[in-house]
């Protein structure tokens, strides 16, 4: 039976969500509520429009030589693993093409069957640490970070690649016994091939304000340079 898919947009030369040229795909819905969205329109799960697996991967291959073979596509959000059933018939079809497959997520869910074995169909994570103080995590997304971290462990537990990332949100995410916290978490892990800093900036205020609801950072200062700098030290990364 075929699935089909609730997608917000598509990007067709992405550079930064993964390695080398990715066709980005941002699926519809999220259960997550974070502060600092810049994607606040993809949280309605019945918003965004409706497309099959094959129309997906005929939009796809149109880039295959740009993508490929150093880049593929990855799947963001919105929260992807909220569509585990049409990621993995998609997931599967592109194998047969040898293209890249990347998973931008929370990891905020139960580890499910079906999505194991969308896991096992995905070459990267792309993992999205909200913060690694649970009480913080809760209030800056609704979220506990529990299933977050089991997430990761089991990614690690099988050796699936992992691109570990944080927004650096000043006076939120940045706390230095926090980050030590991470540095620790992050070290447990065996498969975390790059760990990504997220400079926080309110480019994405105006989708909040188009949708009528109030921005939850208001007031916070964006990120800059020196904010990342010292992050980096903390947890020690080039």
């Amino acid at each position: 039976m075929e699935i089909k898919g609730r997608i917000h947009s598509f990007e067709s030369m992405g550079a930064v969500d993964g390695p080398g040229l990715r066709y980005v795909i941002f699926m519809q819905g999220c259960p997550l509520k974070c502060k600092y969205c810049q994607n606040r329109d993809t949280w309605d799960l019945h918003g965004g429009n409706i497309y099959s697996v094959d129309e997906v991967i005929e939009q796809i291959l149109k880039y295959k030589n740009y993508i490929t073979p150093k880049g593929g596509i990855t799947i963001s959000g919105g929260e992807p693993l909220l569509q585990t059933d049409f990621l993995t018939q998609l997931f599967t079809k592109l194998k047969k093409y040898n293209i890249h497959t990347a998973i931008d997520t929370s990891g905020c869910f139960s580890l499910t069957e079906s999505i194991k074995k969308l896991i096992d169909l995905t070459d990267l994570f792309l993992l999205d640490i909200k913060c690694i103080n649970d009480e913080k995590c809760i209030d800056l997304t609704g979220v506990s970070n529990k299933k977050e971290v089991e997430f990761a462990k089991y990614l690690s537990s099988i050796n699936k690649d992992i691109w570990i990332r944080q927004v650096i949100i000043p006076g939120i995410t940045d706390d230095e016994n926090d980050l030590l916290k991470l540095k620790d978490f992050i070290s447990s892990l065996g498969s975390v091939k790059k760990v990504e800093l997220l400079p926080y900036h309110d480019l994405g205020k105006f989708k909040w304000t188009d949708l009528g609801v109030k921005y939850e950072l208001e007031g916070y200062r964006t990120a800059n340079n020196e904010d990342i700098s010292r992050a980096r030290k903390i947890l020690e990364i080039n």
